[in-house]
């Protein structure tokens, strides 16, 4: 798989992937990510039918805060996951961690297309939706940070933004999926069966997609950086998992704050968008109530399907211009658009047109896309290699668990407590003001290896420099 592209030991000179094994990576690490957010899609998209089926009728404020709860349980044992599987992760090798939570959060998203719902169990409904999610949320926390350090391992150090910006290109899809799924859904069937096994459909569709992404993860070597620290090394298992905890704690601090800034900025945007976003815009009863207008539900979710596609297009073309102009250049239009376009994106939001919503939704995405294309690259360049798994899966879903997972509990009680629909602004703003915060402390890292690691080649990049001398 990799070769010294000196002839010496991979310590010695830079190590070379081949371009077949690289997008083999690309594809396993992606295929995960598309489980994970066909998942996030789906639920977002018909939150209000889990309202319906696994609340108590009667209150659909309280439900729909429910709905959400329920929705921040998974993101309360991400940190568990992260600080289980993330060390894991730095002592027995990234292919044979990522393989078990791939299907450990496939097996909890099926698992939710066969509860039961309330009407015919009572509040064991509920009960055993908020198990599905905290199986879902526990494999999560290995899951992301992990394929972030898988792909950035292997992945040149000059193409390192265009193949990290794959992981969230697979995220995107997934969302995207997820919701076009569950609208294209009542379109096609009767109302009688969506409330009883049309919803479960796309729930049921996690497994299979999880399966593949086990046999894609397991037919691929230990990533270069990881083997070289195991020739340099010796075995890793023999570590304890503690130990490596304890050390990322001690002597780390100082880059998991860093991180978590970046991780705070992009995932209170990514929510907002993809989580909050779909309810707000038809939330018919709170725009009304407080002076906004809202829209159709069918064309709020067309609308974001809509845009989560363009994203699907945009990001590696970003991730590709990251590698030219840099990481840094990028963050900073998002950090620095969030601070002036905040409010605005809100007020186009709750207008009730149907173009100036499109055009907050636009703003929204691209600004998202700009950290979207650049952190899967940015934050595993943070750490070294003995402890890069286990660093980003412990800050990543500590930050995304306290300030992202819960934006749309958050916003919902805000608006409903204050009345101010403009709150959604507010808080996009808060989060531009830290992205630019935790900036003006980032190094840039295009075009370097990874810290701990050697010089990384693709095989192209190789021949093209041997035929050069």
């Amino acid at each position: 798989m990799t070769e010294a592209a000196d002839g010496r030991g991979p310590s010695g000179g830079a190590t070379v992937t081949d371009d077949a094994t690289m997008r083999r990576a690309v594809g396993a690490a992606a295929v995960g990510n598309i489980t994970e957010w066909f998942d996030f899609g789906v639920y977002g998209y018909l939150s209000t039918t889990i309202e319906a089926q696994f609340f108590p009728p009667g209150n659909p404020a309280l439900a729909q805060l429910a709905t959400f709860a329920t929705f921040a349980v998974a993101f309360l044992v991400r940190p568990l996951g992260g600080l289980f599987f993330g060390p894991l992760g730095d002592k027995i090798g990234r292919t044979k961690v990522l393989a078990v939570t791939v299907i450990l959060m496939a097996t909890g998203t099926f698992l939710i297309g066969l509860i039961p719902s309330y009407s015919s169990i009572g509040l064991a409904a509920p009960i055993l939706l908020v198990c599905a999610r905290v199986l879902q949320g526990f494999s999560t926390g290995g899951e992301y940070a992990g394929a972030m350090t898988f792909i950035a391992e292997y992945s040149p150090d000059r193409r390192r933004g265009y193949f990290g910006s794959f992981l969230e290109f697979g995220t995107f899809i997934g969302y995207a999926l997820g919701a076009t799924v569950s609208s294209v859904l009542p379109l096609v069937s009767t109302p009688a069966f969506m409330d009883t096994w049309g919803w479960r459909i796309p729930f049921m569709v996690a497994l299979p997609l999880g399966i593949v992404g086990v046999y894609l993860r397991t037919k691929l070597e230990e990533t270069p950086a990881f083997q070289q620290l195991l020739d340099e090394s010796g075995k890793r298992e023999d570590a304890e998992a503690k130990h490596v905890v304890r050390t990322i704690f001690a002597k780390y601090w100082p880059t998991m704050l860093l991180a978590g800034g970046l991780v705070v900025t992009w995932n209170v945007t990514n929510y907002m968008l993809t989580s909050y976003m779909p309810t707000y815009l038809k939330d018919d009863r709170t725009m009304s109530a407080n002076g906004g207008q809202a829209i159709s539900a069918t064309a709020a979710e067309w609308l974001q399907i809509g845009v989560l596609w363009l994203g699907v297009l945009l990001i590696p073309l970003l991730g590709r211009l990251s590698d030219k102009i840099g990481r840094k250049p990028i963050l900073w239009v998002g950090a620095g658009g969030l601070i002036v376009l905040g409010l605005p994106m809100v007020l186009l939001l709750k207008s009730g047109s149907l173009i100036s919503v499109l055009l907050g939704l636009v703003l929204m995405g691209l600004l998202l896309i700009c950290f979207s294309s650049t952190c899967p690259s940015t934050l595993p360049a943070l750490f070294p290699t003995e402890v890069r798994y286990g660093g980003l899966s412990i800050s990543f879903n500590i930050f995304v668990s306290a300030f992202a997972g819960t934006v749309s509990l958050v916003m919902s009680a805000l608006v409903l407590a204050t009345g101010d629909l403009k709150w959604p602004g507010y808080y996009l703003m808060i989060a531009g003001v830290v992205g630019v915060l935790t900036l003006l402390k980032l190094k840039e890292t295009a075009k370097k290896p990874l810290p701990g690691s050697a010089p990384s080649l693709s095989a192209s990049e190789d021949a093209a420099a041997k035929a050069s001398k």
